[in-house]
């Protein structure tokens, strides 16, 4: 049995190494895995769904792939494993039980690499919030101070790699869902562009492919070799994006040359950004002049405020839409939803289909405004977060918001509302903790947030990186470099499977 503390030394590949290497079996890493997750599940909440039998089956199974052995953890939505239930953090689903008759297609992916997957890492109802505090589980914590949010909607997942659970999880973002919980929680977040890792076989694109499946990981080269076992075209895709010139993991340690990269500070809709986040941005572009590359103050011509409201749009119509579907799958009632949940979904369901279209078809125009910019810029530098994670309940619909907002859907007069300025107090208020990260889901291009800064109250507050459409390996490269120049592996959090 290998212990805690040695366990928690290694990142995926290095335990993949010691497995191939006959020093540690398959079965021992889990159940130094399972130990530390029920461990650490009464300060995290990270872990909702146990499969812990399920997992020892397969362990004891000869496996293979670049991560074979590994103890693994899935997200709990939109990464389904055939035969166990899936709640999207949501009350109807937990209780309906219900299970997918076949994994996800990057479950599967996953699978082949070798992994072992032993649980299903909390969410938000849907993923639609960037904390993670459903009703249906309970909130999770920051092993960094468990009075914080490890932001969302990956939560759980962040919350279990920083904890050292596990060195590698399964996540997903569409409006920012790998990288806020990497910058809330200290690690690398990587959100590959547009169709570079599989939806199927239930879904092609979810919504119009602004949401990407990949991982959240301690080190650069465990997500640069678990892109590599994950990317490329499934059956039914709708587009066959280039593969890389290379594989990702070799990336890790090549030579990034001399960037060009602008930075911005400013949030694009106007909301504060705190001086801590600022300073992340600054310190990181003096690092980024040290290691020879150009650095400069500049954004993309992007109206801001518009792009939160179509992808607000977007968002809303997309949980209506979600609703619905699980009403009917479950046969719940309005009782197995939560009120933040219903009212997103009642403004998605008043807005005209017009409105709807009309946004999307700006996202074209955000795209090539972002393209004409990265002629000029290799990378655009933000902050990943405006403001330092929130503490649990912080961000609480407060009782007199959640008392208008019933009377406004038992009037039905959502649409009213969506015809006046309080729809761009929503985006504000919506957004305003993470504005950052949004156009990189509108645009399809790829990002990355790196675990660069902390706050004097030692929090982690990561700091973003966009690139232009298939720039996965210059942003890996760079990363690689970063955390070569800035090492951040050795920081540990208070809560830790080896403390």
């Amino acid at each position: 049995m290998i212990s805690a503390a040695d366990y928690a030394r290694y990142d995926g590949l290095g335990l993949a190494e010691l497995v191939q290497r006959r020093e540690v079996t398959p079965l021992e890493l889990l159940e130094t895995a399972i130990a530390a997750a029920e461990r650490l599940q009464p300060q995290l909440n990270a872990v909702v769904m146990p499969m812990h039998e399920i997992a020892r089956a397969r362990a004891a199974t000869a496996l293979s792939g670049p991560f074979a052995g590994l103890p693994f953890l899935a997200k709990d939505i939109f990464q389904e494993y055939a035969g166990v239930p899936a709640s999207y953090g949501c009350r109807a689903l937990k209780n309906a039980r219900l299970a997918p008759a076949e994994h996800a297609e990057i479950v599967e992916r996953w699978l082949r690499a070798g992994v072992v997957v032993f649980g299903r890492t909390n969410v938000p109802e849907f993923g639609a919030k960037g904390i993670t505090e459903s009703q249906a589980w309970g909130p999770c914590r920051n092993p960094w101070n468990p009075a914080h949010t490890p932001g969302g909607s990956s939560g759980g997942s962040a919350a279990a790699v920083a904890a050292g659970i596990v060195p590698i999880a399964g996540a997903n973002d569409g409006g920012g869902s790998i990288r806020i919980p990497a910058g809330h929680c200290g690690l690398f977040g990587l959100k590959p562009g547009r169709g570079r890792t599989p939806q199927g076989p239930h879904f092609m694109e979810r919504m119009h492919g602004a949401v990407i499946d990949h991982v959240l990981t301690r080190s650069v080269r465990d997500s640069a070799a678990m892109l590599d076992a994950t990317h490329g075209p499934e059956v039914g895709s709708l587009f066959h994006i280039a593969p890389p010139e290379r594989p990702y993991l070799d990336e890790v340690g090549r030579d990034p040359g001399r960037l060009t990269i602008a930075f911005s500070t400013r949030s694009p809709i106007g909301t504060a950004v705190d001086a801590e986040a600022m300073q992340a941005v600054r310190n990181t572009a003096r690092l980024l002049e040290s290691l020879g590359h150009h650095v400069e103050e500049a954004e993309p011509e992007i109206d801001g405020m518009q792009l939160g409201k179509d992808f607000i749009t977007m968002w809303f119509a997309t949980c209506a839409a979600t609703m619905d579907e699980v009403k009917r799958r479950t046969g719940s009632g309005n009782d197995g939803f939560e009120l933040d949940t219903h009212a997103m979904a009642a403004f998605g369901r008043a807005t005209r289909a017009n409105t709807y279209v009309e946004g999307y078809l700006r996202w074209n125009d955000y795209a090539r405004r972002l393209g004409e910019f990265h002629q000029r810029y290799d990378l655009f530098l933000t902050p990943t977060l405006a403001l330092p994670p929130a503490r649990v309940g912080e961000i609480r619909t407060p009782g007199w918001q959640q008392a208008v907002l019933r009377v406004l859907m038992a009037l039905h007069l959502e649409g009213l509302v969506l015809k006046t300025r309080i729809v761009e107090q929503m985006v504000q208020e919506n957004l305003k903790w993470v504005p950052f990260t949004q156009l990189a889901n509108l645009t399809g291009t790829p990002a990355m947030s790196v675990p660069l800064h902390w706050t004097a109250d030692g929090l982690p507050l990561g700091v973003q990186f966009g690139a232009a459409p298939g720039g996965e390996g210059l942003l890996i490269r760079l990363a690689a470099q970063l955390e070569q120049a800035q090492p951040w592996a050795q920081r540990r959090p208070p809560v830790h499977a080896a403390a």
